[in-house]
Formats: C-alpha cells, sequence, structure tokens
C-alpha cells in the first residue's frame, strides 16, 4: 500500500509539474552522454592538433592579431594584422589552445563529475546515516558524542578540509578500461578514463553530516513509535529493531538529501579539479581552469563551455530533488544540503 502510494505522488507531481519533466530531461541526457560517451564524442578528447587551435564555436568568429614581416618602400618592417578565425562544422562548440575538441572534452568530463557525484554521495550516506541512526536511536551520551563530532567536522568549510585531506592522502587516481573500447565496438578513442579515487573519498568524508543529521531527527521521531515499541517487547534486539523497522521509515529523507548531494559534491569536484586536486584532465573544473587565460584574450567557449555543462547538470539533479521532496515529504523542504 505503500509503494503504491508513493507511485501515485510522483506520478501526479511529475505530471503536474513542468519543472520536474525538465530536470528529468537534463539528467537522462546527461547520464546517457556519459554513459556512451566513445559514441557521442566526434573527436578523442585528449588528441591535440595545434593547426585547429582556439576555434570558435558554431556561429561565433574570433578576431585575431598576427604579426609578419612585410617589405616598405624597401624596407623589412613589422606589420600587425587582424586575423578572422572563422568556426568549423567540426568543432562544434570550438577547441581550446591545444587544438582539442571542446565538444568531445565536455561529454568525456560529464563522466567523471557524474561518477565521483554518486559515488561520493553513496559513501556519504553509508557513513552519515549508520551514525544518524545510532545517535537518535540511542540518544544521551551516544548522540552527544556523536553529534558534537558532526559539529567538529561542520566547522571546516569543506572545500577546504577536502584540499587538506587530499594533500594529507595524495591523488589516488585509478583508471578504469573503457567497456566499448575494450570491446572493439568504438576505436580513436581512450582506452581508459580516470577515476579519481581519492576524491571519491573525501567528499565523502566531507558530506557525511548532512546525512548523520538527516538520520538522527528520523530516528528520533520513529523511536517512540508503537510499531518500534511492539517489535522490542517481542524480544527484536536494537540492531534488529534498527535495520527492520526504523531504517526502511527513514529511507525517504534520505533519498531527497541524496540526490541534492550529487549536485552538491560534482560542484565541490569541479572546484577541486580547478585547483588542480583532482588527479584527472577529463573534468570540466580542470578544463574551466585552463581556459580561464585566454578569456582576456576572448576564447570565452574554452572556460564557457564546461562551465555549462556544470550549471545544466546541477540545475537538472535539484530539479529532481524538488519533485522527489515535494512527491515524498514536502515537510523537509529546506532541510539539510551541503550545497
Amino acid at each position: 500500500m505503500v509503494s503504491r502510494r508513493v507511485i501515485q505522488n510522483l506520478t501526479s507531481e511529475f505530471r503536474d509539474s513542468f519543472l520536474a519533466k525538465l530536470g528529468v530531461a537534463l539528467v537522462v541526457v546527461v547520464v546517457l552522454v556519459a554513459i556512451f560517451a566513445p559514441f557521442v564524442a566526434p573527436h578523442n578528447p585528449t588528441q591535440q592538433n595545434l593547426d585547429a587551435s582556439q576555434l570558435p564555436p558554431l556561429g561565433f568568429t574570433q578576431v585575431e592579431q598576427k604579426t609578419t614581416s612585410e617589405m616598405v618602400d624597401g624596407e623589412l618592417q613589422t606589420v600587425t594584422v587582424n586575423e578572422t578565425v572563422e568556426a568549423k562544422l567540426e568543432h562544434p562548440l570550438g577547441t581550446d589552445g591545444l587544438g582539442r575538441d571542446m565538444l568531445s572534452r565536455v561529454i568525456y568530463g560529464a563522466r567523471t563529475s557524474l561518477i565521483v557525484g554518486v559515488l561520493g554521495t553513496l559513501f556519504a550516506a553509508f557513513v552519515g546515516v549508520p551514525v544518524g541512526l545510532i545517535a537518535g536511536y540511542y540518544r544521551g551520551r551516544v548522540d552527544d558524542a556523536l553529534m558534537r563530532f558532526a559539529d567538529v567536522s561542520l566547522a571546516f568549510p569543506s572545500l577546504v578540509l577536502a584540499i587538506a585531506l587530499i594533500g594529507l592522502w595524495g591523488r589516488a587516481s585509478v583508471p578504469v578500461p573503457d567497456p566499448f573500447v575494450a570491446l572493439g565496438l568504438v576505436s580513436g578513442m581512450p582506452e581508459t578514463f580516470v577515476l579519481p579515487g581519492t576524491v571519491v573519498v573525501v567528499v565523502g568524508i566531507v558530506n557525511w553530516v548532512w546525512f548523520a543529521r538527516i538520520a538522527r531527527g528520523e530516528a528520533l521521531s520513529l523511536r517512540d513509535q508503537e510499531y518500534v515499541k511492539a517489535a522490542k517487547a517481542l524480544g527484536a534486539n536494537d540492531s534488529r529493531v534498527v535495520l527492520r523497522h526504523v531504517f526502511p521509515n527513514a529511507i525517504t529523507p534520505i533519498i531527497v538529501l541524496a540526490t541534492v548531494q550529487v549536485a552538491a559534491i560534482i560542484l565541490l569536484e569541479s572546484s577541486l579539479s580547478f585547483l588542480g586536486f583532482s588527479g584527472t584532465t577529463l573534468s570540466w573544473g580542470f578544463d574551466i581552469s585552463q581556459g580561464r587565460d585566454y578569456i582576456s584574450s576572448g576564447q570565452w567557449w574554452i572556460a564557457g563551455m564546461p562551465g555549462l555543462a556544470i550549471m545544466i547538470s546541477v540545475i537538472g539533479i535539484n530539479l529532481i530533488g524538488d519533485w522527489l521532496r515535494d512527491a515524498l515529504d514536502p515537510g523537509i523542504e529546506g532541510e539539510g544540503g551541503g550545497a
């Protein structure tokens, strides 16, 4: 009955909400593009072509000043000439300073951001939810000790704490074989993509507190429910009560929070990549960092395109989070969130 009601709420809210449909559409496109990156990307994202560097996106032109030597009145003089650089169809989003296709790099960068976002959120939930359930269920000194530790963690800015942990542990980058390339389904694309393992662990440690707080609040309200008291009266031990009765009834707000945390972790990963702590060069934050030096000379797309990809992904995920919140538990509006 509960499952049917949940499905009805989700369906009804989705049917009536344009923003929910937009969010699902955006996220589905980003996820499919990331999964099938070798098929979707028009070029190898790591392939350099200096002859086609800094090409503008389709619909734009770039004026460059080039210095040449010419004979004027019998004397060799240096002349500055304005040269118009036209966009090329094979590079619809332009190229970066090394001639790498920006569309391909944005597509492959989606893999890094989504993998870190999902795995980092799962790790944060794996750490935070048990801590919160234990604190809320046992209360007293256990609750005080765990929540004061959580408060200490919150005292450190997320980005600063993440940088400190990466500096302590180093950047562990795990090469993961691309299954489509390994199976020979596509050629000319990178054979592996890099999973920034340290970043996954670090963002999980930075964001576990939000899951602990939500789980604690739910456990505090659920521990006094009649079905929990009945289970304890029948002889169920604490671990069974928490796993069979408290946790299943606390899962709804945790799911909603997890959705929001994916977006927050994508932003945190992009910030770490921008600062050079990610361990991979196929990342939206890394491309923004590489493109910032070109903004002053007019090549805005090198940093702008990955920035636009971040914005689209985060907006889509947050819209899905709002849809789930309104459909499943409208009472938690404004709770938590590492963003």
